[in-house]
């Protein structure tokens, strides 16, 4: 996600004389079926992270079946594309999920990671 930003914020720059924009959105939870199809590492019965991996799972898989209403997403979606001078980069999503945004950027590193290893019971 952050090399995304990245790019997105140098394509941007190169793009602008031809009078191209480009922007990220950073969607929260929505209640979509992504979770369904998302391909990850099988769980293995003597891995070491299978307690925290299992957990994690299914923390992600809560999020999402209790996200915002995915309609959201889309009008944001189109409120950005007739904006003539969309902003680099959108959140889209509740409050929180915001706000954590800001907070990594403002916090340092180590009190963040805390906070996230805390959510994440890790």
């Amino acid at each position: 996600k952050g090399a995304l930003e990245l790019l997105t914020e140098a394509v941007r720059m190169e793009v602008k004389p031809f009078n191209i924009k480009i922007t990220t959105i950073a969607p929260g939870d929505f209640a979509t079926n992504i979770a369904s199809s998302r391909y990850h590492a099988p769980i293995l019965k003597d891995s070491a992270y299978k307690p925290t991996y299992s957990n994690i799972l299914k923390m992600m898989d809560d999020h999402v079946d209790g996200g915002s209403d995915p309609i959201e997403m889309a009008e944001a979606v189109y409120k950005i594309i007739q904006n003539q001078e969309p902003k680099v980069h959108y959140k889209v999503g509740v409050f929180m999920q915001k706000f954590s945004i800001v907070l990594k950027r403002i916090l340092p590193d180590l009190v963040y990671e805390k906070m996230v290893m805390k959510h994440y019971k890790l």
